[in-house]
């Protein structure tokens, strides 16, 4: 892809690059690694996983940008939080015998969001070899701006703590450490209180 940090909406067209991307920027991820944990495998069925989420879920439901080599999936107040029957299936036949844990895991989670209307960051990453180069952070600052635009709190989990620092840079406040049922990872539940735009 070529390397643009211009946040612009993806569509339908751009599944394949938006699934590649994600896959490589959560390779590494605790959550996924969970998951996928097959090293050899992993790749393919982070792509499968992205690839279904963003088709059948974020297009319908969310709001969906890209640059050159991150992406991100946003859902406004209102939307559905947890994937419809046909994503599930889906997401069911890419998880295998992971599937009973994501759902559960999906369940826990959405009990630390906060009851107010919001934005809810559902995914973002960067491309590994584009670390560095603010398209990520160009992502957040779309989505954030928009929902200051709005006058709504956005919400996220991490489950990396790494980038809890990042998060924090940009006004996230951890509201709960959420540990996933099974033996699974830690998830970081963060809000970000609106802010008045400049001007």
């Amino acid at each position: 892809m070529p390397i643009n940090d211009d946040p612009r909406a993806a569509g339908s067209d751009d599944a394949p690059d938006v699934r590649r991307v994600l896959a490589r920027a959560f390779a590494d991820d605790p959550m996924m690694c969970w998951f996928f944990p097959d090293p050899d495998t992993r790749a393919v069925g982070l792509e499968r996983y992205f690839g279904t989420l963003f088709r059948l879920h974020y297009l319908q439901y969310g709001v969906c940008e890209r640059t050159g080599a991150a992406a991100a999936f946003w859902t406004p107040p209102g939307a559905p939080g947890v994937p419809d029957a046909e994503t599930v299936r889906e997401l069911t036949d890419v998880l295998g015998e992971r599937a009973a844990l994501f759902r559960e895991s999906v369940e826990t989670a959405a009990r630390h969001a906060p009851p107010e209307p919001h934005w809810y960051l559902a995914v973002i990453g960067a491309d590994p070899a584009a670390r560095g180069q603010g398209q990520g952070a160009a992502l957040l600052r779309s989505g954030l701006a928009r929902a200051d635009a709005a006058g709504l709190p956005v919400y996220l989990e991490s489950s990396k703590p790494e980038n809890l620092p990042l998060y924090e840079h940009f006004g996230f406040e951890t509201l709960a450490e959420v540990a996933l049922p099974g033996g699974g990872p830690t998830l970081w539940a963060m809000r970000r209180a609106p802010r008045e735009a400049a001007g």
